[in-house]
């Protein structure tokens, strides 16, 4: 069985020989030093996760999560970063990022990460392409789309998956903590935080529909209502 192709871009060297070093011994990785460099290697080859470093010469981090996005909104990207400030947490995940990790990293964690990740996608990929239909709109969780007639609007896989989480308990609370561990193995604030984001844009959605609410549950967590 073929190794998974990890493109991992960080431009320390030390650290990036460290860790390229320690994935290759489960990993296929495709390791850059520069941003650019590692976005046109991700154009012309195909990548089954992506490791990130934020801060990286002519291309950052964040720019290459947003251009990926915009060509596969499947792959999993993990950000790696010495910013700490939970904005930076925060706008990673928002721009389509599973995971944001802080440096300095334990390489348990990462691979554990990665693992996570990839069997994740590997399921998602091999689930058949059902439909949900929620009032007007049309929800396919495989492609993560919500249509309207002609009117497209693209997930991320994680916004998909807290879509179809909320369908498939739809009418019925579900906790905060729950939500957060079927979505990212954990429940701590950042998670919390980016849960609150993806919420926010699930109610943009659906707005123009009155009998469809996602409705707050103080301390508790949410509820999908459909009418």
């Amino acid at each position: 069985m073929s190794k998974k192709k990890i493109l991992y871009v960080e431009d320390d060297e030390t650290l990036g020989f460290l860790t390229a070093d320690s994935l290759e011994s489960q990993y296929d990785v495709a390791h850059y030093t520069n941003g650019q460099e590692g976005f046109n290697a991700f154009c012309n080859d195909e990548f089954d996760l992506c490791v990130l470093d934020v801060m990286l010469p002519d291309m950052d981090g964040f720019e290459i999560a947003t251009q990926i996005r915009k060509r596969n909104q499947e792959i999993p990207i993990i950000f790696l970063s010495a910013k700490t400030m939970k904005e930076d947490r925060i706008k990673g995940l928002k721009l389509g990022a599973d995971d944001y990790l802080v440096k300095p990293y334990s390489m348990e964690e990462l691979t554990l990460k990665i693992e996570v990740f990839l069997n994740r996608s590997q399921k998602t990929s091999s689930k058949t392409n059902s439909t949900y239909l929620i009032g007007s709109f049309e929800f396919d969780p495989t492609n993560y789309c919500v249509s309207k007639g002609k009117e497209i609007t693209n997930l991320t896989e994680r916004e998909a998956a807290l879509l179809k989480l909320f369908l498939d308990n739809k009418n019925t609370v579900l906790k905060r903590e729950k939500i957060l561990m079927e979505l990212w193995g954990t429940d701590d604030y950042f998670m919390g935080r980016s849960l609150d984001v993806f919420i926010s844009r699930l109610r943009k959605i659906f707005k123009e529909e009155p009998n469809i609410r996602i409705e707050n549950i103080p301390r508790v967590g949410f509820k999908l209502l459909i009418d």
